[in-house]
């Protein structure tokens, strides 16, 4: 590894220390090279939401993510990566873990649209939303972590991990996403439990609104339960990773439920030593076997 290299790995890593909290210290118990990866992709996701999230008129964020797509671009094709010190450290990620490169493009696709937020008819046009800025997060992981396909089951499970974290994500921040002019909650599913667009940003939560958000969580738990054999598939080193993110989100979907979905007169969260209890109990994960296979062995 170079000077440059190295120092665009020492930059993700530091960021991943500032920004990612509890999810940092379970990355820990990866191998460093492994470590050095999931960093270098935290630091990307984190940098791609931060020029959308920078206060500035729309056109001006959607400026700033065309350039850094092409930025991206560049460089996983042997351009220029001058532009942020973590892009080489990316590209080096990419290409070690062979990341199809259309998953970053994803994810740059679904932070742009949030840009002009406009409404989800339905659940199906939700879903590509999260998949985008969810599950190709997890795709992405599994690379970094090695898996047994299992002819695309496992891709198929992370992409419905993915779906069940970003509706956790919807359901805790309903009002707060509301205050910012952006709601996810699919149109036929407001229209059917006669939620209106100032219940969305109310102080308490309302019966209409309890009702459906009842109806979210239960489509939320779904995915979980859909996901759920993904971890055997998963290498073991990386499965305490995505234990503690699927086991502190889950808990903070069952959080919500003993609320009775609350979620309106402060934002849910989990104490800080009950985040640090999951990643604990996580650990166990790295001492397991991957799940046999006939015919496969695990991408790394």
């Amino acid at each position: 590894m170079n000077d440059a290299l190295r120092t665009s790995y020492r930059f993700c890593g530091s960021l991943s220390r500032k920004e990612a909290k509890n999810f940092y210290y379970s990355f820990l118990v990866l191998p460093a090279p492994l470590r050095r990866s999931m960093c270098a992709l935290y630091a990307f996701l984190r940098h791609t939401d931060d020029l959308a999230d920078e206060p500035a008129p729309a056109v001006e964020q959607r400026a700033r993510l065309d350039a850094w797509r092409q930025s991206v671009d560049q460089a996983l094709t042997g351009g220029s990566a001058a532009c942020w010190p973590g892009l080489p450290a990316l590209v080096d990620t990419v290409e070690r873990h062979s990341i199809p490169r259309r998953y970053l493009d994803e994810v740059i696709d679904g932070v742009a649209m949030d840009l002009d937020p406009c409404p989800f008819a339905t659940f199906e046009d939700l879903y590509g939303y999260c998949y985008r800025v969810a599950s190709v997060v997890g795709l992405s992981c599994i690379h970094i972590w090695g898996y047994r396909s299992d002819e695309g089951r496992a891709e198929e499970l992370a992409e419905a991990c993915g779906l069940a974290l970003q509706l956790t994500n919807i359901l805790r921040d309903v009002r707060e996403d509301a205050m910012r002019g952006r709601i996810y909650l699919p149109q036929e599913d407001l229209d059917r439990f006669g939620v209106l667009p100032e219940d969305l940003v109310a102080d308490r939560t309302n019966d209409r609104l309890r009702d459906l958000l009842a109806f979210e969580a239960r489509r939320a738990y779904e995915f979980y339960e859909k996901g759920a054999d993904l971890d055997r598939l998963i290498a073991p080193v990386g499965r305490p990773v995505h234990r503690t993110i699927v086991g502190i989100y889950r808990t903070l979907l069952d959080e919500i439920v003993k609320r009775h979905y609350e979620v309106m007169a402060g934002r849910v969260s989990l104490s800080p030593w009950r985040k640090a209890a999951i990643t604990v109990r996580s650990f166990s994960g790295r001492f397991e076997r991957l799940e046999p296979s006939r015919a496969e062995v695990p991408r790394c």
